[in-house]
């Protein structure tokens, strides 16, 4: 298994990790047409962004790739992993690795219907702060930070 940071040759692998795995989280909530949007090209497109603006994205690999995460500063981001991949340690793998190249005191942001994620949050010490963004009246993003 390697975790190595997301290159130019790796970029479309990666792109693909995030659009699977990201229709999967979003199904339940977004629109059919809203979710069919996020094609493995256009997320290339927005990790390419998210690199030029000094994220440092990162794949993981085992015999293939299975997942993605971000970190930028003290924020972890774009943790993903394949749908068919999950809960098989992956994402715990990827959070530690994430939390090892903070700057400071690491933290995240969750959307309060990602059960999963914030389980695998909290169970590696990560806390609620009671901060939250919010997109609608049962929608919200929710701050973890590490304790």
């Amino acid at each position: 298994m390697m975790i190595e940071p997301v290159t130019a040759d790796s970029l479309t692998e990666a792109a693909k990790i995030h659009s699977a795995s990201w229709k999967e989280s979003h199904k339940g909530f977004c629109t059919p047409e809203f979710v069919a949007l996020h094609t493995p090209e256009r997320q290339k497109s927005y990790l390419e962004a998210e690199i030029a603006k000094g994220n440092r994205v990162y794949l993981l690999t085992d015999h293939k790739p299975v997942g993605i995460v971000s970190v930028c500063g003290s924020l972890i981001g774009n943790l993903y992993v394949l749908p068919e991949e999950q809960n098989k340690g992956y994402g715990t793998k990827l959070l530690a690795f994430a939390v090892c190249h903070c700057e400071g005191t690491p933290f995240l942001w969750v959307l309060n219907t990602n059960h999963g994620a914030r389980r695998l949050y909290e169970s590696s010490g990560f806390r609620f702060t009671g901060k939250t963004i919010v997109h609608s009246d049962s929608l919200y993003e929710m701050e973890f930070r590490l304790h």
